[in-house]
């Protein structure tokens, strides 16, 4: 069998919110990670540090989330931009796809929470990755963080893997930092990265994901 694309990849890779029951070798996320070491960074700095759980650790961790209230003070804003509503509706095409693709309406709060509620559970998902760098990096380090998870994505792609990033986990920061055994004082939590294979029939695994027009977002002079 050929290799995925980098094109095939980037058009199949989708944030997956439904995981089969299905184990995820460890010789392959070790393959992944060991293959995204060569990801770019400024200066080289590699400012990413991660732990990946599974198995019996990966639930005592969401057994110790269950039920948690969120974490006061954030670990960071994950949701506001400030003076810039324009951004807003985005956030909310995307939501109400979603819902809508489970037949849960807005106003179904009970349901919509049950669902909110799978994030600790990171959906079934067989194989967490929790990344985490030192609290003095700042913001190109976590442009950095984000394309080595990019990477590690594209990767999981190739390799037949499907993935979620999942922020949400950062709700409960300093739960998952004293599980893994980290210092809380030193290091920032960013987010986990949940592997595993999609249900392909789950309605949250295929519904409709909005992107702008190239020309709205990109200028070409010169040519």
């Amino acid at each position: 069998m050929s290799a995925m694309s980098v094109s095939e990849a980037v058009a199949t890779r989708r944030s997956v919110r439904v995981f089969q029951d299905k184990p995820v070798p460890l010789e392959v996320l070790r393959e992944i990670l060991d293959k995204a070491r060569m990801t770019p960074s400024g200066c080289n700095i590699q400012p990413w540090q991660a732990v990946v759980l599974a198995g019996e650790p990966l639930k005592e961790l969401q057994d110790k989330m269950r039920g948690q209230p969120f974490q006061d003070p954030p670990e960071y804003d994950q949701m506001t931009i400030p003076g810039m509503p324009e951004y807003a509706p985005r956030l909310h095409e995307i939501s109400a796809n979603m819902y809508s693709s489970m037949g849960i309406t807005r106003e179904d709060k009970e349901a919509r929470a049950k669902f909110a509620a799978t994030n600790f559970e990171n959906f079934g998902a067989p194989a967490v990755l929790y990344c985490y760098f030192a609290r003095e990096m700042g913001g190109p380090q976590w442009s950095d963080m984000g394309m080595w998870l990019q990477t590690i994505m594209l990767l999981a792609r190739e390799a037949g893997l499907d993935t979620c990033p999942q922020e949400s986990l950062a709700f409960h920061a300093r739960i998952v930092k004293d599980h893994l055994g980290i210092d809380d004082s030193k290091y920032l939590f960013f987010c986990g990265l949940a592997f595993g294979y999609r249900d392909p029939d789950a309605p949250a695994n295929n519904f409709v994901r909005p992107r702008l027009p190239l020309d709205e977002q990109v200028q070409f002079r010169g040519f």
